[in-house]
């Protein structure tokens, strides 16, 4: 009986220890779950790292939040003004030396040339007339009055064009490398501007009507964009301080691109490229110009608005549009700058109005208000 219960005991021995073996193997052999998606999630990163993260695209330094611009004209300053006499302030070396030559030179000359001629006309008429001088004198030559009204004038014309030769040649001299240039294409009837420096940025600049003379829910006019008749849907930014290369021509007919403040006037004559430089002080602020060529029958509706800003805003501005400073890589186009690209625009809208209005807030829009193609010329009237 004891070798019987042995026997049973052994066998039961034999037969439960295979089955703690698979028991005790089983959590290594069949991990859970939980277990298993671990390693797989901490060798992600190893076979598929994460993609760099997009630059945020830059804002335009020159308008807020609803694209509209922060700078605001100043109605003394780089506008017509009601009841002025003179020049306007000139913000450029050339133009405070042109307004010193007119100022001192010119206007004093007038002045005494006119009133010297005006006192011998009375003279003559007074001295002369046939009660005073019955009997006329027959004398043919005076050499000493010849000698004098030869003399004089060509003296005057040498005074005159000492500072007019050096003025004239400072408004021509060739800008230097680091000049930032500046393409006006002239258009039937609107400006397209080009920065071939600088990313090649393209804008165009439509005049903008008033408030009466759009359909509701378009842009129009505000004080905020200037003087009636010379506000634009888009300005030209340029930097003060820095030299200027102005670069001219036209699509159809002979424009002319005029900031009086800045004392430029330069044709745009299609077929030919004209040029000029100038610096502008550190003035920043809104100035206007028109087109002064009499170029067909809307001539009077192609204004010029320049924003002038620092150096830095500048360069922050050619971000936003897309552009690169020289020697810098380019940055991403904002999606709250006016327009950069205007050649796939669809068409002038400048005869049916500008498209955004400000009484309501409106959508953030980059493109030109009243879109027209870059380098297409309009003949809608």
């Amino acid at each position: 009986m004891l070798g019987l219960t042995s026997i049973v005991l052994a066998a039961g021995l034999a037969l439960g220890a295979p089955v703690h073996a698979q028991n005790s193997a089983a959590p290594a052999a069949a991990p859970t779950p939980e277990a298993a998606a671990t390693p797989a999630a901490a060798a992600a990163p190893a076979a598929a790292p994460a993609a760099a993260p997009t630059p945020a695209a830059v804002a335009d330094p020159t308008l807020d939040a609803s694209g509209h611009p922060l700078t605001k004209p100043v109605p003394t300053i780089g506008q017509p003004q009601d009841g002025l006499f003179g020049l306007q302030e000139q913000i450029t070396p050339n133009g405070r030396e042109a307004h010193w030559f007119h100022n001192v030179i010119l206007v004093p000359l007038i002045v005494v040339i006119s009133i010297f001629v005006l006192i011998l006309l009375a003279w003559v008429v007074v001295r002369y007339r046939r009660a005073a001088n019955p009997t006329p004198s027959r004398t043919s030559h005076n050499t000493a009055i010849e000698i004098v009204w030869t003399l004089v004038p060509v003296l005057i014309l040498i005074a005159i064009a000492v500072p007019s030769i050096k003025l004239l040649a400072a408004q021509f001299k060739p800008a230097p490398d680091n000049a930032v240039t500046l393409k006006a294409i002239g258009n039937q009837w609107f400006w397209t501007y080009e920065y071939p420096d600088h990313g090649d940025i393209k804008l165009t600049a439509n005049m903008l009507k008033e408030q009466s003379e759009v359909a509701p829910g378009q842009r129009y006019r505000t004080d905020a964009d200037g003087p009636r008749l010379l506000a634009v849907d888009q300005r030209v930014v340029l930097p003060y301080g820095v030299p200027i290369r102005l670069v001219t021509t036209a699509q159809d007919v002979i424009h002319s691109w005029a900031m009086p403040a800045f004392w430029v006037k330069l044709d745009a004559v299609p077929g030919r490229l004209n040029e000029t430089s100038f610096i502008i002080d550190k003035k920043p602020g809104v100035y206007f110009g028109q087109c002064s060529e009499l170029c067909g029958a809307r001539h009077g509706y192609m204004p010029i608005a320049v924003e002038v800003v620092s150096p830095e805003v500048f360069a922050r501005w050619v971000a936003s549009k897309g552009g690169k400073m020289p020697g810098a890589a380019a940055a991403p186009q904002s999606t709250t700058a006016a327009g950069n690209d205007a050649s796939a625009e669809p068409g002038n809208a400048a005869e049916a109005g500008p498209v955004v209005n400000a009484t309501a807030a409106p959508a953030v829009t980059n493109k030109p208000a009243t879109q027209n193609p870059a380098g297409l010329g309009q003949t809608g009237n």
